[in-house]
């Protein structure tokens, strides 16, 4: 196990204070190593106003964050758009912030085409009101659209329009994240890694390093179990996913709880909060137990206000667990949690 942390001098916007940075994959850019996902900004966890969720971007970049994860289906562009106002607001902001978006669910199982993936990125375009992209990932497309590689090779023209930068994919497995790394087209992959869902560890880090491809990593927190808030009756408003798509209603069942039963991860991070050091949140170890590899580029928790965006930032401050320490990690996995995990892994 060996801990990374950058703070590096290739080119690229420098971190604010008290954040730590890392290279993103083959660009060449640096970004903060904990960055904000915006799924939470546009629709799917209860409603945030955009007053709250414009506090909520401004919180983030105020302790460093120079990433912003997003999708143009998140409030069907409410989020790209809430960015992209918080950027021509922002003095510097466009600069020195990497804003990674994607497309592939808006007429999803559908929609694959040259004409709807040019007109995905040319909508998200507008939405955030820039002339190129700096990244789009193909958003959970199919297996069989993945193994295709066409879509790919429609989003090389639209590098080559300028119209964005660069692309990668945000899967749901580690066999459509093989798919992509030995397609070698994409920069990046965004994969589901946590306490929870550890499986990336041995089937995808070392190919990714090797490859120079970024990794993305989202759901961190596990939808909130692993910030060590919730009971077995807790509860959650009609339009929260962890309402609707809690035994996988409406999408894959592991964007959700890390695919575990509500009431089994529960009990699963109960288990785990004496492990949680004096003086840190668990959300705050549970960040910094992903920071601890050296393949992960950034880490993407989602925020619904300023207080959870500067509390998930913190984590870039915490030292880096002890071998010992992940190695116990590790066996809890191995024993406690795999039985459990549903869904595409």
């Amino acid at each position: 196990m060996v801990a990374w942390v950058v703070q590096s001098a290739l080119p690229g916007p420098t971190p604010l204070p008290q954040m730590h940075s890392r290279v993103f994959g083959r660009t060449g850019r640096t970004v903060s190593e904990i960055g904000l996902g915006t799924w939470q900004l546009g629709a799917g966890w209860g409603d945030v106003s955009d007053a709250d969720a414009l506090k909520t971007l401004q919180a983030a970049y105020d302790t460093g964050v120079t990433f912003f994860d997003t999708a143009d289906v998140y409030g069907m562009g409410r989020s790209e758009s809430l960015i992209g106002k918080f950027l021509r607001e922002t003095p510097g902001a466009r600069e020195r912030v990497y804003v990674a978006t994607k497309l592939g669910r808006r007429d999803w199982p559908n929609g694959f085409t040259r004409a709807k993936v040019t007109q995905y990125v040319e909508d998200s375009l507008r939405h955030l009101g820039v002339d190129c992209l700096d990244l789009t990932q193909t958003h959970c497309v199919p297996l069989a659209v993945m193994r295709d590689g066409a879509m790919f090779g429609y989003l090389d023209d639209l590098v080559k329009q300028g119209k964005l930068k660069a692309y990668g994919a945000s899967v749901e497995s580690m066999e459509e994240a093989d798919i992509c790394v030995r397609d070698g087209r994409c920069v990046s992959l965004q994969i589901i890694f946590n306490l929870f869902r550890q499986k990336p560890i041995a089937t995808l880090f070392e190919a990714a390093l090797r490859q120079k491809v970024a990794l993305i990593v989202r759901l961190p927190l596990a939808s909130g179990l692993l910030a060590g808030k919730f009971s077995a009756a807790s509860t959650f408003v009609a339009n929260d996913h962890r309402t609707f798509n809690r035994d996988g209603q409406q999408f894959n069942v592991g964007e959700t709880f890390a695919g575990l039963p509500f009431a089994k991860g529960v009990a699963l991070a109960d288990a785990l909060k004496p492990r949680v050091p004096a003086g840190w949140t668990m959300a705050e170890w549970a960040i910094r137990w992903c920071l601890d590899f050296r393949a992960v580029s950034v880490i993407v928790p989602g925020a619904r206000n300023p207080e959870q965006a500067r509390g998930n930032a913190s984590a870039s401050a915490r030292p880096p667990l002890s071998p010992a320490e992940h190695a116990v990690l590790a066996e809890f996995y191995c024993q406690e949690v795999t039985a459990h995990i549903r869904g595409p892994y």
